[in-house]
């Protein structure tokens, strides 16, 4: 990209306007917010500076003195997205707190379905990241541990949400590529598995399926699957 710094810089350390000079026509969140729309509709790939610059009716060119580099719209991207995060405030259960964040960071990435692709801690602290971390580290404040063993349990916890919406994402897009329904395929699939356990090869499958052949209940994965991390963090 024409501008690219040849050093590492952080974007926010940028100041977003020179002290001299016009007024800019446009701020860092106009341009994250073009950014965002192109992502929601199209799909990451889709998000370039020429198509920012035409959703905000300007120069290509213009836009690389707001930013400079992919790599710093992506990390605009994903802070202004965060700013949807609701703080009510600790309860002093820091377990149902984490929880709480954890369905607000999945219900952001199925409204944002291209978030799981940017998640990297490179980009954990922007505004709105600090924001969210000081919350989190806020509801934590009663448990007796380090602070780097509080940063990695709000880590592991963002992990397994980021993983577990990544997975949902790719499934509900790959049913919508198919000239079939969801529930043609796993009829198919169903018949087939129970003719593989009907053959007596896997009988631990077979008793597992003969105690529970119901439907998996996903939201219930995804809430056990939390409490599972946070309970192996103890009191």
């Amino acid at each position: 990209m024409v501008g690219r710094p040849a050093v590492p810089e952080v974007i926010w350390a940028r100041p977003e306007r020179a002290g001299r000079g016009p007024r800019p026509a446009f701020s860092r969140a106009d341009i994250a917010a073009a950014a965002v729309r192109i992502a929601d509709a199209e799909g990451l790939d889709a998000v370039s500076m020429r198509k920012v610059a035409a959703e905000l009716g300007c120069g290509t060119m213009s836009l690389y003195n707001y930013v400079p580099r992919k790599e710093d719209l992506h990390e605009l991207m994903l802070d202004a997205v965060s700013a949807g995060y609701e703080f009510p405030g600790p309860t002093g259960d820091w377990r149902a707190d984490l929880v709480a964040l954890a369905h607000q960071t999945r219900a952001m990435m199925h409204r944002h379905t291209w978030v799981p692709r940017l998640m990297s801690p490179v980009y954990g602290f922007s505004p709105n990241a600090l924001r969210y971390l000081e919350y989190a580290l806020s509801c934590l404040d009663g448990v007796d541990a380090r602070f780097g063993e509080k940063m990695e349990l709000i880590a592991m916890v963002n992990g397994v949400v980021t993983t577990y919406v990544a997975n949902e994402i790719a499934t509900a897009e790959r049913s919508r590529s198919l000239p079939w329904t969801e529930e043609q395929e796993q009829a198919v699939r169903t018949g087939y598995l129970i003719s593989q356990i009907a053959t007596g090869k896997y009988p631990r499958m077979a008793a597992g399926f003969a105690e529970d052949a119901g439907p998996i209940d996903l939201d219930g994965v995804f809430e056990r699957a939390l409490r599972r991390v946070l309970d192996s963090f103890g009191d």
